[in-house]
This record gives structure tokens, sequence and C-alpha cells, in this order.
């Protein structure tokens, strides 16, 4: 049957076909453009039990569309059925048949819904709607050899019809057929594999049906993959991949295998319950958006992050660690329990990193894991929280077609922190039991962070809804001043931490920290309880003055710690000979804050940061200081000043590079001098390593080490540009990475007609489906060494920013504008910025206003702190 074509305006503006004349029982919002909460809710009283049947054909050519069929069962709870709406976007031209419960029926299309009339269906029973559809390219990420599925957060609805809401839980089944020679992949078990004619579209695939997922988890994967197979404590799990470099495949596999069963073992004893989702299977996927997602039976990964380089440094091992057991932590927290809607869908992320914490600790036993924690984490919520951008963890949600926007630094480095401190409020032990009684009785289900909290409200004497008041619902963090008393002879005579809100509402964030009073032979820590003020005492009162005090010494505090001037003082001096490696890595963020408060200037920062180097001894702080050192050069410093200090600067890092004590080191001073280099004598030292015709000490390099070279040349506009280029692609062997440099290779260019053409080839969707490729060459395009020609691309990159909320992923509006904003440091280009921003009208979505607010912060800073 056809659909009917409706002409009705809605309340929202939106307008629709209609031939039969407007119904006055169903409310417009129902119907609008995205998932209103109210259909959600709706659908979710009204539907229950429901299983999807897919039958989807893909073809081996990209342009060709996919054509597929759903049978959608489900028990209609109401006595009275009102209409279905199912979910599909641009449904006038990819719906071509509706049946209900076996018969053809008249079918509505409003917005991106397809209605069917209640009258067709029956009450207090079972029902089938059957759909035949074109799918969707929006959410499919065709590449010419692969093909993956990417639904999150409300994405399934641009590519197949469903009721796409984290709240009504579903059983997927799914049969593909793909061409001859490729692969396939699902949330289910493949149940059976037939082999047909080449005509006949290849292999088709039938996986069984899953446990009940949410939509944005139903996923699949076809294309040419290489499968590996590994059994963990009885477990099979499957890798697939594209990695071509046998060497990098045989280096790596064991680790990641390994790396998933400690991390699946580990959430079976913390949880209390086995693995919920029967298989176990991963994609690394070269173009992937995010570094990982969590379908159960079937995670995706970006393969760099995996199949590591033997120039990695301990930060990617660390990452790479903390990315598989984040995603493994995901199959408890947001899989087995899913957020009810996505204003809560932090607390899944807060869960995973929190817990990935945890789980990397026995894997490397020689790490300082508190001061893992603190600057995996600290460092970036800070940079949200510290600018005019900042939002809450919680944020409200009317629809789902808003729900990318609420992703970013809060939910991901912030949660986790907070959670960190509800674990220390509630007790270790008290919080586990807590957890376990969660997931039990939300099983295959959704819950709230509110009733998450009533669970722990009754294991703390705290009042825990007023603590996540204002650290969960609450945006900002406080200002934390240490006001210390001397008296004539010199001695302490009082102390004082004062909590201020910077947004001067009075607000008080409780919390509890631990205080370093650091003197020459031993140190005292006194806890505090802080909620407003507090002036602890202790028998260190009227002795000595201590060199410096600390207030966030655990590494576990947070807020802007606004040190007193002489700690400040003695800290700038001599941080590089603090014995403590947590209490350097806490001194090294927190004066970053003075930096950027324009307390200490960047000349002395610097000088600083190369003493630091000189002396540090622990990577995990290398790596921060390194770069605090890049930031610094390139974004507080002027052009003369960086030709001065460039020498000296290049100088130092070589000699990290000569002296590191592990490969890793090596690595990390090498990345972070190849990222600085503007010498004459330091850029004939790149080319001469590009060319090989000089080795780097320590450090084995590989194709993408080599491309990497060829494109900081570029940058640079060193002589031959383009032959450094043809020549670096004709190095390139794997297919993927060729065609990665292939796209951005305009970027690099040294004639600004071709990068200005590059950039303007981004206005079209279709060239910024790789997102990651976007960003490197945005990123290439943005250089520092380019900002001048570049600052013309500010405006029109910041118009684009709305269309880029619709049409890309949840990460790509902030990854976009910090490609586009991260190079520039200049007034003029800040000018650019706040013009934009002073332009916008009232309907401008705040959230947006506020991504670019949080990008645009370090801009707005440099140019202050060198102007």
């Amino acid at each position: 049957m056809k659909p009917t074509v409706r002409f009705c305006l809605l309340v929202t503006g939106s307008v629709v076909l209609n031939l039969s004349g407007c119904s006055d029982a169903r409310s417009p919002i129902l119907t609008e453009e995205g998932i209103s909460w109210e259909l959600a809710e709706l659908r979710s009283a009204a539907l229950a039990d429901v299983r999807y049947d897919y039958v989807i054909t893909v073809p081996r050519e990209r342009q060709s569309a996919l054509e597929g069929s759903v049978a959608v069962d489900f028990a209609w709870a109401d006595s009275e059925p009102t209409d279905v709406i199912l979910d599909f976007k641009d449904p006038l031209d990819r719906v071509s048949a509706v049946r209900a419960n076996g018969s053809p029926v008249d079918w509505e299309a409003i917005n991106d819904h397809v209605v069917v009339a209640g009258e067709v269906l029956g009450a207090n029973a079972r029902n089938r709607i059957e759909v035949d559809f074109i799918a969707g390219d929006e959410a499919l990420n065709r590449n010419d050899a692969f093909l993956y599925t990417l639904f999150v957060p409300d994405r399934a609805h641009f590519s197949l019809p469903l009721f796409d809401q984290p709240n009504l839980k579903a059983r997927f089944s799914l049969t593909l057929t793909v061409p001859e020679g490729w692969v396939a992949v699902a949330n289910g078990e493949e149940s059976a594999r037939t082999e047909t004619s080449a005509e006949e579209g290849g292999t088709t695939y039938r996986f069984s049906r899953t446990e009940p997922i949410p939509t944005y988890l139903f996923a699949f994967a076809v294309g040419d993959f290489q499968i590996e197979t590994a059994e963990r404590a009885g477990r099979t799990m499957r890798m697939f991949h594209r990695e071509t470099d046998h060497e990098k495949v045989e280096r790596n596999r064991e680790a990641i295998f390994d790396l998933h069963g400690v991390a699946l073992e580990w959430l079976e004893e913390y949880t209390g319950i086995p693995y919920p989702f029967g298989k176990f299977d991963f994609v690394l996927i070269p173009p992937f958006q995010y570094g990982g997602m969590e379908h159960p039976g079937s995670v995706f990964y970006r393969q760099s992050s995996h199949m590591l380089d033997e120039s990695a440094t301990q930060s990617q091992y660390l990452g790479r660690a903390s990315v598989i057991a984040h995603e493994t932590a995901h199959m408890w927290f947001g899989d087995l329990v899913t957020m009810n809607w996505f204003d809560d869908v932090w607390t899944k992320e807060v869960f995973a990193n929190f817990m990935a914490a945890k789980i990397v600790h026995p894997s490397f036993p020689e790490i300082d894991h508190d001061l893992r924690f603190f600057l995996a984490h600290h460092n970036t919520a800070y940079g949200v929280d510290r600018t005019d951008g900042s939002n809450p963890i919680r944020q409200p949600l009317e629809n789902l077609k808003e729900a990318g926007s609420l992703y970013g630094a809060i939910i991901y480095p912030k949660a986790p922190i907070v959670m960190r401190q509800l674990e220390i409020l509630v007790g270790e032990e008290p919080f586990r039991e807590g957890m376990r009684k969660y997931l039990k009785t939300f099983s295959y289900g959704n819950a709230t962070w509110p009733e998450l909290i009533s669970i722990l409200d009754e294991r703390s004497e705290a009042d825990l809804a007023a603590w996540s008041q204002v650290w969960v619902e609450e945006r900002g963090r406080p200002v934390v001043t240490t006001q210390i008393v001397e008296n004539a002879e010199g001695r302490l005579a009082g102390l004082t931490l004062l909590q201020e809100d910077p947004q001067g509402r009075n607000r008080i964030w409780p919390q509890r920290l631990e205080m370093l009073l650091a003197y020459d032979q031993e140190s005292v820590r006194v806890p505090v309880d802080l909620v407003g003020s507090a002036a602890p005492s202790g028998d260190w009162i009227g002795g000595p003055r201590p060199n410096f005090v600390l207030p966030n010494s655990a590494g576990v505090e947070y807020g802007h710690f606004h040190l007193d001037s002489l700690s400040l003082r003695y800290l700038v001096a001599d941080l590089p000979e603090v014995e403590d490696p947590l209490v350097r890595g806490i001194a090294w963020v927190t004066l970053w804050d003075a930096v950027l408060e324009g307390e200490l200037a960047p000349t002395a920062w610097m000088d600083l940061l190369l003493r630091g180097l000189g002396t540090e001894s622990v990577e995990q702080n290398v790596q921060r200081i390194l770069g605090y050192v890049s930031t610094a050069f390139w974004r507080l410093t002027s052009e003369a000043e960086r030709e001065e200090l460039a020498p000296s600067l290049e100088s130092t890092l070589w000699s990290g590079i000569e002296s590191a004590p592990s490969p890793t080191v090596a690595a990390a001073y090498f990345r972070a001098w190849r990222g600085v280099v503007v010498s004459q004598e330091g850029i004939e030292r790149l080319r001469q390593i590009w060319d090989e015709s000089m080795e780097v000490p320590g450090v084995p390099l590989s194709e993408p080490d080599f491309t990497a070279l060829a494109e900081a040349l570029a940058v640079r506009d060193v002589p031959d540009v383009e032959g450094i280029l043809a020549r670096q692609a004709e190095r390139i062997e794997n297919p993927d990475r060729k065609a990665r440099f292939d796209f951005i290779r305009p970027a690099l260019s040294s004639d600004l007609v071709v990068r200005e053409g590059f950039f303007a080839e981004l206005s079209d969707p279709a060239n910024r489906e790789r997102e990651p490729w976007v960003r490197s060459g945005l990123g290439a395009l943005h250089h520092p060494l380019r900002s001048a020609h570049s600052r013309r691309f500010i405006l029109p990159s910041l118009a684009l920013v709305e269309e880029i909320q619709r049409t890309g992923d949840i990460f790509f509006p902030k990854g976009w504008l910090d490609s586009t904003l991260g190079g520039h440091s200049s007034s003029e280009a800040a000018m650019i910025v706040r013009a934009f921003l002073e332009g916008l009208g009232p309907d401008y979505p705040p959230r947006l206003r506020g991504k670019i607010l949080q990008s645009a912060d370090m801009l707005f800073r440099a140019a202050q702190i060198s102007g």
C-alpha cells in the first residue's frame, strides 16, 4: 500500500504533507523531527518485548543502495491501540511497502517517521509490522572495501526503520547477504552461512537473536577483513582487522586479546555477574570516528589505537588498555543496564571510565595509578570547566536529535573524578555493593541516575542528593584559595582554605581534600572536609612556615586551586626537586591554571618546563610536561620568541631522545621534537630522518612515522614539498593509510589555491564522512606556521558547525572546532570568533554555542596573554 501524504502545520513549525486532513488525536510533538521525550515515553509505556528481524543485502558497489526488510514484532499493552510511530529518515523516498499483521496497510510519512494507524492493530496482543525499505547511507559508513554501522546516539533511524530510543530495548536478529569474499560480524552469534553465486549476492550470514539491547547498540560490519581468533579463560574471541603489516599484527595480537581477557575477568568478579552477551568479537576499523564503541558481541575500535607501532609511547600503551577496559566495562554499564534517556548518557560513560581506571592496574604494575588517574582526567576536564562554555555533567534533553551535543570532556574525564569522590564518600565496599544491586535490579533494562543515587543513599550517612545537585546537576568548578598567616617571627600562625563560586551564585561544592604542607625534611598531610571555608589546625600551627602548601595533594580533589604567593614562588623555583611524583604531577597541572590566569609568565613557565624535563624520571609526568611544552611554544609565544627559543628547545628535546631510559620515553621525546621543530638545522634533520639517511636513537620508525615526518616537512613549506608528498604516497603500502594520505594531501600543499580548494570541498557532507581524516586535514590547514593564511577559514568553519552537528557523529562538532581553532593565537583570530558569537541569534543551540566557547577558550587566553 502507498503512504498517505499529509499537509499539516505542526506546532513545531515543521510542514508535512496532507491529503486526508489533520488528526486532532495525535499531538504534533510526537511526530516532530527526531524522537521527542513525549514520544519515547508513550512508546515505552505501550510497547513491550520488541523484536526486530532484519534482512539486508549489501552490494559491493559503494554507490548502490542497501535493500532490506524488517519485521517488527511487539506486545501492545493498551486496551485501545493508538497509532504506531516507527522512526525512519526520509520515509517517502525509502519505504516501498508496509504490512501490519500480514496485510498491506496505508501508512503516513511525517518528518522522519512511518505512522501506522492504530485500528489495524490488535489490542492487548502481539502485533507485527513489516517494512520493505532502502537503507539510508547516513549511518552506514561505507567504504570501497568495507562497511560498518554507527548508530549512537540516535542514528539508527537514519538507516533503518525502528523505534529509536534507549528505553525500549529489543531483541535483534539479522540476515546479511554480502559480496563474495567479504565477511560479516554482528551482535549475535553466527548461526548459519550460505554461499551463493556472485549474481545472488555472494554469502548470506544469519545471526542469532540478541539479548535485549537498545537500538543505538545494534551493529554490523561487513567487508574485506582478516580474522584472528584466540581463547582466554575458556572464552573464544575474534578480532576483525584490515592491517596488512603482518609483523605489526603479530607484535600486537596477544596483548590485545590479553587485555580483553583481563578486563572481562575483572568485571565478572567485581560485578558478580557473568559476561551477559554470549559471544565476544571486536572489529578494528581504520577510519573509525571514536576510540571505541561498545556494541555487545561486536565492539568497534579505531585500528591505529590497537595496532601500535614499535615507536609507541607509554601513553599509547596505557591508552589502548584503557580503551579496551572502557568498552568492556560498557558490557555491564550501559549495555546490560542502559540509561533510561540520553540525559543520563554520562552514567554509562562515567562507569566505563571509572572502572577502566581500576581494570588497567594489574596489567601495568610499574605504573603509579593515582598519578595516572589524575593526569588522565583532571587536565582535560579543567580545559572545559574553566571556560565560559562549561556544562553540567547531567543535562536536560527534550529530543534525541540533540543528544550528540551532550558528549564531551565533562562526561568523560570530569565525571570519573566525581564518581571517585562518591566512592570515597560512601566507602569502597558499600559502593561496590550498591553497584551490584544496581546491575542486578535493572539487568537488561533501564535506570536513571536518581535511582542509582537512591541505592547508594541506603549505604551512606551523607546527603547524596544534595551532593549530586552541585557536582552533577550544576556546571563549573569551585575556586579554592589558600590563605596563610605568618607571625612576626615568620612562623605559621594560621591557614585558611576558602571556597568561592566563580559564577557568583554562592554555590558550595562539598569535598574532602588532602592538604600537603611541604617541609625540607618531613611533610604533613592534613585531611580537610571543605564546605565553604575551612581553617584546619594541628601541632604544625605555630611551627615553621612550610615551603609550599598544596591543598589537592591526593589527586582526587577538583577545582581551581589558587595557591598563595609564596607557594607559587617556591614551586616555580623548585618544582623539579619535589620528591613525590604524584605531587609533582598535581603541581604541574595546578601551575598551568596559574599560567592561564596570567599569574605566571609564559617565559618563566617554559623555563620551568625545560628544567623539569632535565630531572623528571616518571614517564607519565614527562608526557604531561611535553604536552605543556608544545602548547606553550605554539600558543603562548610570538613568532620572534619561537625563533629565539627554538635552538635550545630542540636541543633539549633531542638530548631527551638520546638519554631516554626506555624506548617509550625516547618515542615521546621524538614526537615532541618533531612537533616543535622550526630551526633550519632541525628541519634539515627532519628531512634526513624522513629520507632514511639518519636514524633516531632508540626509536624504530614505521610507515605511519614516515608519513608524519612528511606531513611535518610539508607544513614547514620546505623546498620540493610536492615531491616529498608524492614520494611518501608511493611509500605507503597499506590501502587504508594510503587513502587517508591522499585525502589530506591537498591540505598539506604549499599552493594556497590547493589548500583553499580542500577547505571548500568540506562544505559537502559527503567529503566529511571520514571524520578522523577531516580533523587531520584541518590540523594541517590551520597549523600555527600557516595561521595567517588560514584565518580566512575560521568564519566559514564556524558557520558550518550547526550543519556538522546535524550530519556528523557525536564528537565531530567539537573535533571540528578544536582542529580549526587549535593553531591560532592571534587577536585577529580571537576577534573573528567573538564577532561570530555576538552575532548569533537567540535560536542558536545553546550547547553548540558552549562548544564554540570551549574550543575558543585557549585562543582567547593566548590572545590576551600575548597581547
